[in-house]
């Protein structure tokens, strides 16, 4: 399993940006601090930028797809097929995720890592096919070695486009049925939590259906007790093609100085296992919302993360991300535009 690359350095953020900035902030014609959380972001984008004055003009989406092979357990409300309809429904303008990028003019591909049923050639599709989705990570490893290093490399490769194209940030996304089950059985095995805490509804599970995922992750835990002492183990025995590419994909960003946002639950397992890999790329890491799964407020409490928006929204897709784009954008405005004491004639505080 070629997986090298994942020790090379993350980039370093610049702390005379980080300065500037905040010499800045206080010479802007507002009380200090009267901004909030909005000068706190200007002055962390320009550390993550290298530059006084932040931007985000251009935003990269990747949405990652794949199936799970422990959706056979019956722990996810909807058909296996939906993965793979959706895919059809990103590139063709009719989701969310699709709305909300044409809405903040963002750049938006779909990387299909692996379907149970198949999908055509479709343009804003990447087919970058692993398998028919994973292995049912309930009775075996979800997946092998030389895959989890194809799905990591994917999530890699869509970080180093979206810096070539010239990103100012990268939003990952991803879609696949019975995700949020093996994004809690990775959550459970690195926070060292019980099923029971951290398992939710997903796509609508009821009472009895979280009950049986909880069941079915805590029987995967015991299945692969001895194996789990290391993140990329974690995420071979017990994650998704699309789980694995988004920690590749946040790995990569840090390395190369591409500033991440961070989407909900499923987006912060595979921040925190990135993390786990290699603490620094926490440093390139904002976060978007909170969601409305409840293992969400573990993870991000683990990554001392504070999202910024709390909507109770639980979909997915990159779509939490994406709406927190325009606060971004609104952080940068204010910074960049507002006029100093001096400029507009105000006297400062005594």
């Amino acid at each position: 399993m070629n997986t090298d690359w994942l020790a090379q350095p993350c980039a370093v953020l610049n702390e005379a940006s980080r300065t500037a900035a905040l010499a800045r902030q206080e010479q802007l014609t507002k009380p200090p601090g009267s901004l909030g959380k909005l000068e706190a972001i200007a002055v962390q984008l320009s550390a993550l930028q290298g530059t006084e004055k932040p931007k985000m003009e251009r935003v990269h989406i990747s949405i990652f797809a794949a199936d799970h092979g422990v959706a056979a357990e019956g722990v996810s409300a909807f058909p296996q097929a939906v993965t793979a309809e959706m895919v059809k429904n990103f590139a063709r303008g009719g989701a969310a995720i699709s709305v909300l990028a044409q809405q903040v003019n963002a750049t938006l591909e779909v990387v299909n890592l692996g379907t149970v049923f198949p999908v055509e050639p479709l343009a804003k599709v990447r087919d970058e096919h692993i398998a028919a989705g994973t292995a049912n990570f309930a009775q075996g490893p979800a997946m092998t070695e030389e895959q989890l290093a194809q799905a990591l490399q994917a999530g890699q490769a869509a970080a180093l486009r979206a810096k070539q194209d010239g990103a100012q940030l990268f939003i990952g996304g991803e879609m696949g049925i019975a995700n949020t089950t093996s994004a809690s059985a990775i959550a459970c095995a690195l926070l060292q939590e019980s099923p029971q805490l951290l398992a939710g509804p997903g796509t609508g599970l009821d009472g009895k259906g979280v009950e049986r995922k909880a069941a079915v992750i805590q029987r995967a835990l015991d299945l692969h007790q001895a194996n789990l002492a290391q993140p990329l183990d974690v995420l071979r025995r017990l994650g998704g093609f699309e789980i694995a590419a988004l920690a590749g994909a946040y790995l990569a960003a840090a390395q190369n100085g591409l500033p991440v946002l961070v989407d909900g639950f499923i987006s912060s397992v595979a921040a925190l296992a990135a993390v786990r890999i290699q603490p620094d790329v926490r440093d390139w890491l904002l976060f978007a919302h909170a969601s409305a799964e409840p293992g969400h407020r573990r993870v991000l409490a683990a990554l001392a993360a504070e999202p910024l928006l709390q909507l109770g929204m639980r979909l997915g897709e990159g779509s939490g991300a994406a709406t927190a784009v325009p606060l971004l954008q609104l952080a940068c405005a204010l910074h960049n535009n507002m006029a100093t004491f001096a400029e507009a004639g105000v006297s400062d505080k005594l």
